[in-house]
């Protein structure tokens, strides 16, 4: 007959499988104070008074222009959209989008002559929306650099 197996005792290793290596042991940290201690790093100041107010009106700012591109180029891209796909003119939602994306085309409404006028308003506004995110986003980033 067999033995039955014994309890475990302090010390012993429990292994699920007799055949399984055992994990590597894990080197022992220094607690000590002698040593060099790893790099933290330091606080954030608490930021108070003016330049608290300064910040946040930075960061106003560069969301309010971030905000104003993104609004300007889905203007374009809606005009683009209604012309590729024939939209009513006598529409007033398409008439609103017209009157809006003339302006903002910034003078890219006539740069490319294509055959299809269609595609000459798909590229030409498209151009714009992309210039209205590109400006966008360059003019936030350096507002944003503005805050101390």
């Amino acid at each position: 007959m067999t033995e039955p197996p014994k309890p475990p005792e302090a010390g012993d290793r429990l292994v699920a499988a007799a055949n399984r290596p055992s994990p590597p042991e894990q080197p022992t940290r220094d607690l000590s104070l002698s040593g060099p201690r790893p790099h933290r790093p330091a606080l954030p100041r608490q930021v108070t008074g003016p330049v608290r107010v300064w910040r946040g009106v930075v960061a106003f700012l560069a969301a309010a222009v971030r905000l104003a591109s993104r609004l300007a180029a889905l203007i374009l891209v809606l005009y683009a959209i209604f012309t590729v796909f024939r939209a009513n003119p006598a529409n007033i939602w398409y008439q609103f989008v017209e009157s809006l994306a003339s302006p903002l085309s910034v003078g890219l409404a006539n740069l490319f002559q294509l055959a299809d006028v269609r595609w000459t308003t798909l590229v030409n506004y498209g151009l714009a929306a992309l210039v209205w995110l590109i400006v966008g986003s360059v003019v936030a980033g350096l507002i944003r650099r503005a805050a101390p």
